[in-house]
């Protein structure tokens, strides 16, 4: 890959869901809006070899972006409606890609549609990491996400945060976009980076904008809590050479402590709402662990608790497999391994669930097992730290 490549693919990951937003919100079409940065791209592609890289490369990607809009405008006999516009995405409202998000979640859209679509449009995410996101293939995501598209266009679906009244009926969707982009950075699953804090810090911008608008909202309030407890333990998760340090062997004093009380009190305010739900209970299991003081002290039998009625307001194979970690730190490694093996279908293309498997073989003793594991769960992730991790089990 060129230097001007490198750099064209550092901005569209950092800064696709901003340019996106403002030329959606200058054209009214997600077709429109892709072809503009296309052309900006290959634009890009022409001249940076010759010129230099500017300065401001995503200055100039849109400002390349726009005028190409101006010129469809002009045409379209809207260009002195739409002039006032016309800004570069530092300068636009600040809930931009959150309207763009609303738009995207549009109940007319079948639901993994809704938010395999969100994930590539507003959040940049490429259709590899949705389908890795969603378990499913990449050309099934593609196809989602064509025809949300034309579903959009079609039904002149408006651009804008809805009504008080219709905030509920997307309210789901719109968390587990947000919930997905923080996941992606969390550990991402390509790319040469083992982390996107990018997309992390943008998740919990995202979730904190959401919050503001809908501060009653305890799942609301559970997601920005999980989300800022995460971000409170992201220094001590990998060293200084980039491989990942377990959970089990951080050091705590690099966790943010002030941040992690901070999200533990918004976690609470949320509770006294008396309405659980999967981000709730998912910051209450993640909230058990940052308040350890060791990993000896983890409250494994709580954690258990939680797993349970987590599944049982939202049922998924992965949400079994975690449970079955934490059955370990309390039943031993058998029942644990008993548990996954019922689950041997359905996660049969996840890494971790065979990354876990191997480290319940190894604990029991069946080393050959293990290694069998570890090799499977190699083949199925693109993250370099958990690939090196895996190596070095593999060789031990």
């Amino acid at each position: 890959m060129t230097e001007v490549e490198a750099e064209l693919a550092r901005v569209m990951r950092e800064h696709a869901g901003r340019l996106a937003a403002a030329l959606v919100s200058l054209l009214g079409d997600f077709a429109a809006a892709e072809d503009l940065v296309s052309e900006a791209v290959l634009t890009a592609l022409k001249r940076w070899p010759e010129e230099g890289i500017p300065e401001r490369p995503r200055a100039w990607l849109f400002a390349v972006a726009r005028n190409r809009g101006l010129d469809v405008l002009r045409r379209e006999a809207r260009y002195r409606e739409k002039l006032a516009l016309l800004r570069w995405p530092g300068d636009s409202e600040p809930d931009d890609r959150l309207r763009l998000i609303f738009t995207c979640c549009h109940p007319a859209l079948p639901r993994a549609a809704q938010i395999a679509l969100t994930l590539r449009v507003v959040c940049g995410l490429t259709t590899a990491q949705i389908g890795s996101a969603f378990l499913v293939p990449e050309s099934t995501v593609a196809q989602r996400i064509t025809r949300a598209k034309r579903k959009i266009t079609e039904a002149g679906i408006p651009y804008r945060v809805p009504d008080a009244d219709e905030l509920g009926t997307r309210l789901t969707e719109v968390l587990a976009v947000i919930y997905l982009l923080c996941n992606e950075g969390y550990l991402a699953s390509g790319g040469d980076a083992a982390q996107r804090r990018d997309l992390v810090d943008d998740a919990e911008w995202l979730a904190a904008l959401l919050h503001g608008l809908m501060p009653t909202e305890p799942e609301v309030a559970g997601l920005l809590a999980l989300i800022r407890l995460h971000r409170a333990r992201a220094a001590a998760r990998f060293d200084e050479h980039g491989n990942l340090v377990l959970l089990k062997d951080q050091d705590r004093t690099r966790w943010d402590h002030g941040a992690i009380a901070d999200a533990t009190r918004l976690l609470a305010r949320a509770a006294r709402h008396r309405k659980p739900g999967p981000y709730q209970l998912q910051a209450a299991i993640v909230a058990c662990h940052a308040e350890a003081k060791t990993w000896a002290d983890t409250d494994w039998p709580q954690i258990l608790v939680l797993y349970g009625l987590l599944l049982a307001h939202a049922p998924s194979p992965v949400t079994r497999l975690h449970r079955a970690i934490a059955l370990r730190h309390v039943a031993g490694p058998a029942a644990a391994l008993d548990e996954l093996s019922t689950m041997d279908t359905e996660l049969a293309r996840y890494h971790l669930y065979h990354a876990t498997r191997a480290e319940l073989l190894r604990e029991l003793g069946r080393r050959e097992e293990a290694r069998a594991a570890d090799r499977r769960a190699l083949e199925l992730t693109a993250n370099p730290a958990a690939q090196a991790l895996l190596e070095q089990r593999i060789l031990a």
